[in-house]
């Protein structure tokens, strides 16, 4: 099982514990949730506090995953 948080504009989504085997798999899995659609493409991903940026990355039982959307400010 992984951890995925939802921070930032997406904060008020609740926190998900899924199962898959790399952050392309977890893509295709939030994909069905209509609420993400605009979010998935613009947001970075961190696993344990790294940002990555392969879809390929691999997921490990207790990863945590963040979505990080662009946010404005100064």
């Amino acid at each position: 099982m992984i951890k995925v948080d939802f921070l930032g504009p997406m904060s008020s989504i609740p926190s998900r514990e899924l199962e898959a085997n790399s952050l392309k798999e977890l893509k295709e899995i939030l994909k069905q949730d209509e609420s993400l659609h605009l979010w998935l493409d613009i947001s970075a991903v961190a696993v344990n506090d790294e940002i990555i940026e392969e879809l390929s990355h691999p997921l490990q039982n207790g990863d945590r995953v963040a979505l990080l959307p662009p946010v404005c400010g100064g």
